[in-house]
């Protein structure tokens, strides 16, 4: 009879724990799922941003070649050029010629809700 107690005491008082692991584990697997999608949006913004840079970096290689191949596509001296770029967001491209030989390209672009990005690169034409 003493047996049957002791067995009673011990089911009665693991009552409800596998209720509490199953919870626990379920909240660990939420918070990996969460960590998880956090980490894709980050990665998706990064894309996107990469994505704008190496659009940028193409457009100034492309108008830097233009002008190598053919100086007079260059600005006067302390004059600049500006021309919107419709395939990057709030994109604009200036190429500026401060000094005779000395070519300035800046393209900046703003995605909505972010801070304006810039690219800079100069070049350099003997004349």
């Amino acid at each position: 009879m003493q047996n049957k107690t002791k067995q009673l005491l011990i089911h009665q008082s693991q009552k409800g724990a596998v209720l509490l692991e199953a919870l626990i584990a379920v909240l660990i697997f939420s918070m990996g799922i969460l960590a998880i999608a956090g980490l894709q949006t980050v990665m998706s913004k990064n894309t996107t941003e990469a994505q704008y840079r190496s659009e940028a970096s193409y457009v100034v290689q492309q108008q830097m070649s233009a002008i190598m191949t053919n100086p007079a596509n260059a600005p006067a001296v302390n004059a600049s050029i500006t021309t919107a770029m419709p395939r990057l967001p709030g994109g604009s491209l200036v190429v500026s010629q401060p000094v005779l030989g000395r070519i300035n390209f800046v393209m900046t672009w703003q995605v909505p809700g972010q801070d304006a990005r810039t690219y800079e690169a100069n070049a350099s034409i003997n004349y």
